[in-house]
């Protein structure tokens, strides 16, 4: 891995994940010397998440719930060139900092520019998850339309080029992603970020898919952002951002 100047700003969107934080922020220990800042946005969590966020060093924002509202807040308050937007319930892989690195070395003014992201691997052992991370992959490769789950690197001025992230409370992953693809292409880092399989085991793996499913047809035939999540809400588990 080259060595590079602490440039990124790790933006992280938690929302009573007191548990499952202080393992990615394990994770992000480990390519320190690309991180520039850590910034938790914390969605108006129940539980310890702001202390256990602190306590590891990271800088701690509150804002009311919703992804993209705490996305735009952590990314406005950070300063890299660089951002790695993230859901708090993720793990990284091993040696993520190396393919983070290479990313970031081929961009440049003769370079590609680009957004990347990790191939997604939810957990749990069902053999219907293993489908729905290969429909994924094609989906993202493809259509150029990966999932918030998966993290997003790219640098801050293709974000700003892109018209930064809406505060939207539901589909601000799709919503960015359909204007980032015309500017750029939307690449693989090469490596599988973990999230976690709560949803998928209690509402069923064909069920959580055939919802997701039906909640991006919806927004894209209109319905509001704000409708969408009080539904998608209301079937999950809503102790989550």
């Amino acid at each position: 891995m080259a060595l590079i100047t602490p440039i990124i700003s790790v933006v992280i969107a938690a929302r009573n994940e007191a548990p499952r934080l202080p393992l990615l922020l394990a994770d992000l220990a480990a390519g320190w010397e690309l991180l520039k800042e850590i910034v938790v946005v914390d969605g108006s969590s129940t539980d310890a998440s702001p202390r256990v966020a602190a306590l590891a060093g990271a800088q701690v924002l509150a804002s009311p719930p919703g992804r993209g509202r705490q996305f735009g807040l952590g990314i406005e308050s950070s300063c890299g060139s660089w951002l790695l937007l993230l859901h708090a319930d993720s793990r990284l892989p091993e040696r993520w900092q190396q393919a983070v690195a290479r990313a970031i070395d081929r961009h440049g003014p003769k370079q590609i520019d680009a957004a990347w992201y990790f191939d997604l691997r939810i957990a749990g052992a069902a053999p219907g998850l293993r489908l729905v991370e290969a429909g994924v992959a094609l989906r993202s490769r493809w259509r150029q339309l990966p999932y918030g789950d998966q993290g997003l690197l790219l640098p801050r001025s293709l974000l700003q080029r892109a018209g930064g992230l809406l505060p939207l409370p539901l589909m601000e992953d799709l919503e960015l992603a359909l204007r980032l693809r015309r500017h750029c292409r939307l690449r693989p880092l090469g490596a599988q970020l973990r999230v976690d399989g709560r949803r998928w085991q209690q509402l069923g793996v064909w069920q959580t898919a055939l919802r997701n499913a039906q909640l991006r047809r919806a927004w894209r035939r209109g319905s509001s952002a704000e409708e969408l999540a009080s539904h998608y809400y209301e079937a999950s588990d809503t102790s989550r951002c």
